[in-house]
């Protein structure tokens, strides 16, 4: 038995017997806080599920979901910091996101301003997954805020001895509590799918959501970092 101990433990990196689990519930403590603060995730999840149906809001929240896993590896390699320090890099990117996210802002106000909807029904789209999923990456991985802040804001609940593995675990962690959440979030939306997706009711939320895209791009675009 013994032995078999001691396997175990010659076969996890030391880094990560090295952890502290104070430290790593602190963080998931904080990531809850802000993966639950809405943003341009929450409004992009929710605009594929209420014109999509499910199927595409889940895949959507997948798309955010491996962008952060992304984000959150190539900060393990030492990319994303490479990406953060180089100014042209880190300022294409910020404006290729804000620039992103005015296109699907200016693109729901106008579907408000059309105010022609399909019917509530079931929603056939054999295209769903990958719009959806599309969607949630592009509209993440061009957000340099998330680099950010696993570059500069999750080494501060690391112990010191703490490597690579120990901050993939963190950052991996982040993406699924970001994943658990925005499959619920779709869950609910889905539900209220029938209220939601009423013509006065969809030119409301679809106008509201255009805004709110176009002022994440703004504050996205105009943000010193």
């Amino acid at each position: 038995m013994m032995s078999v101990s001691r396997q175990l433990c010659g076969a996890i990196p030391a880094s990560l017997m090295r952890m502290s689990w104070t430290a790593y519930a602190t963080y998931l403590s904080f990531a809850i806080v802000v993966v639950l603060i809405p943003g341009p995730d929450f409004a992009v999840v929710v605009g594929n599920t209420v014109s999509g149906g499910r199927t595409r809001g889940r895949w959507c929240a997948a798309g955010v979901a491996s962008s952060n896993a992304v984000q959150g590896t190539a900060a393990v390699v030492g990319l994303g910091a490479l990406v953060v320090a180089a100014q042209p890099v880190f300022q294409a990117i910020k404006w290729l996101g804000a620039a992103y996210l005015g296109y699907l802002g200016v693109r729901l106000l106008w579907s408000a301003l059309r105010g022609r909807y399909e019917s509530s029904g079931p929603v056939v789209d054999q295209h769903a997954a990958r719009r959806g999923w599309r969607q949630g990456f592009v509209s993440n991985i061009t957000n340099p805020k998330v680099l950010v802040f696993y570059v500069a804001v999750l080494p501060q609940f690391m112990t010191p001895g703490a490597g690579g593995p120990t901050l993939l675990v963190f950052a991996l962690s982040h993406a699924l509590l970001s994943l658990a959440y925005l499959l619920t979030l779709t869950a609910v939306i889905d539900r209220a799918r029938g209220l939601l997706t009423r013509r006065p009711v969809r030119r409301c939320l679809d106008a509201v959501t255009g805004v709110a895209m176009l002022g994440f791009g703004a504050r996205l675009a105009f943000a010193s970092r």
